[in-house]
């Protein structure tokens, strides 16, 4: 089987799923094209007849105006602004269009990706017989993109295709390129700002310094002329993005809408990171401060587990703030960037640096998404192939992180197309991967997994049992709503944070010294 086999497969099972259920983000990106086709670009942040206002980068409100150019074709219905939650079939079938087709460029970068990594061994052995067909089928068939993309609805196929077309030319050695492709997957969706740091770090300290015999820094080395070429091509991109709002004087307003810090520390489904451990003590906290009177009962009706998106005071711990999860995020990250500072790395190392920064900010961020663990297992993936610890590592994150996107997904008739995409997909990590590394486990452990990573794997399928099943068995659905939420993001983060741990002991041990080429 060829590359572009696998892709048609791959593509036709997102076909199937056109008529499957969508979320509200569905509603959202068809306001977003009403909202770009129909008024003039000085109201675009403005508008706010919808409750789903524009919140993402101007080089995706120019996305949406450009499809809207095309959508007008399928119904113009659709473009109307006061045309609230308008689901025509043709507006689903153009939307879920629209995704399936940008989904061509992330394919281009996988090729792109799998053509670097092969290098002379394409003469060596058909494709379907190297570990890059192993990894085409994983990053085109990843789980989480097909559930957030083709049944909730989504559009991070093709912005995971600019970011991978990024790392594949830093990887090559062409740096100006992968670093104007960074700039353009910043200015289309923010939340690559969780990897900057990585990208800011390697590309001072490779392409602008050079180093000693021993691999520290030469600080005479500074090249100011690619620090400049690097400045100008990233400042061309922000420019030609914002330019606009800045000429309109709407740079604020468009901040605004960017980066809504009143949206309260989780989001209403809390993601599988410290704060969801963080939550989970001080409710039981606060449940012990009662029992024992040191707290007034009051305090155990949180607003946290309600399940709304609002701000809310922790009951017994502090109440966290932005500026809070911000000093985490940072410093979390630092170790590992010092790391990539004093020990010059090549793509392995450059890599690590992305799925870390990915990591601290997944684990740390305000109101964090849980669709965001995807930021973490994309790029891992291409990491899985070369080295077991972090394959180990891939395995575990992907389940947990993957799971931990259930409950986007709980209409009745996706419910067994869900399970059935999961557990193909997961068989498939293990089998592969196992393949790769030569470790197909045993019985009393899953390939590549210790004992107790193997039995905390096998807890998910309990976990989903209660959450799915037995809560609504044993009639809880009424007193404790929450509690099946609650659970899943409190298990889960337990897993998340264990690779967490663990992928960071790994990459500060690495001192591999292997720079990369430039251009």
């Amino acid at each position: 089987m060829s590359f572009w086999q696998i892709a048609g497969c791959i593509t036709a099972v997102k076909v199937l799923l056109i008529p499957s259920y969508h979320s509200t983000d569905f509603e959202v990106h068809r306001n977003w094209l009403a909202i770009t086709h129909s008024l003039p670009i000085s109201k675009w942040y403005y508008e706010e007849t919808s409750e789903w206002t524009l919140d993402y980068p101007p080089l995706f409100a120019l996305f949406e105006y450009l499809l809207s150019q095309i959508a007008q074709f399928f119904d113009k219905k659709m473009l109307d602004v006061k045309n609230l939650n308008y689901a025509s079939e043709a507006t689903v079938l153009f939307q879920r269009g629209s995704v399936i087709a940008t989904d061509l460029l992330y394919m281009y970068a996988i090729q792109e990706y799998c053509s670097y990594c092969l290098g002379g061994e394409r003469k060596k052995a058909a494709f379907y017989k190297t570990p890059q067909f192993t990894l085409a089928v994983l990053l085109m068939g990843n789980f989480g993109l097909l559930l957030v993309d083709h049944i909730h609805f989504q559009y991070n196929g093709f912005l995971f295709g600019i970011l991978l077309l990024s790392i594949t030319r830093i990887c090559q050695g062409r740096i100006i390129e992968g670093a104007m492709w960074f700039a353009v997957a910043l200015n289309f969706k923010h939340i690559f700002l969780y990897i900057a740091p990585a990208y800011f770090v390697f590309l001072l300290r490779n392409y602008c310094f050079s180093s000693n015999k021993d691999g520290s820094v030469r600080w005479s080395s500074f090249s100011m002329k690619r620090f400049i070429s690097l400045g100008i091509v990233v400042s061309m991109v922000f420019l030609l993005s914002f330019g606009p709002y800045i000429i309109l004087h709407q740079l604020g307003q468009v901040m605004t809408r960017l980066f809504p810090f009143k949206r309260g520390l989780c989001h209403a489904y809390w993601a599988a990171n410290f704060w969801a451990l963080y939550n989970i003590a001080d409710k039981v906290a606060a449940v012990i401060g009662v029992r024992v009177g040191l707290v007034s009962p009051g305090v155990t009706q949180a607003a946290m587990t309600s399940g709304l998106v609002q701000q809310y005071d922790h009951a017994v711990l502090p109440s966290v703030t932005p500026v809070v999860t911000l000093a985490c995020t940072v410093t979390s990250m630092l170790p590992y960037l010092i790391h990539m500072w004093r020990h010059p790395t090549g793509p392995r190392g450059f890599l690590r640096g992305i799925v870390l920064c990915a990591f601290s900010s997944f684990m740390f961020g305000w109101h964090v998404h849980e669709k965001a663990v995807l930021l973490i297992i994309i790029p891992l993936t291409l990491l899985a192939m070369t080295k077991k610890t972090d394959a180990q590592v891939f395995v575990l994150v992907s389940t947990t992180g993957h799971l931990a996107l259930f409950p986007l997904i709980f209409t009745q008739p996706e419910t067994p197309i869900k399970y059935c995409m999961m557990l193909f997909f997961t068989i498939l990590c293990f089998v592969q991967l196992g393949d790769v590394f030569h470790d197909h486990g045993a019985w009393y452990r899953l390939p590549l997994l210790s004992v107790m990573e193997s039995m905390y794997v096998t807890g998910l399928m309990a976990v989903e049992v209660y959450c799915s099943l037995l809560h609504w068995l044993f009639g809880l659905q009424h007193h404790l709503p929450f509690l099946p939420l609650m659970l899943m993001s409190t298990y889960c983060a337990v897993g998340v944070s264990y690779s967490w741990l663990k992928f960071y002991r790994t990459c500060l041990l690495d001192r591999t010294v292997n720079v990369v080429k430039q251009d």
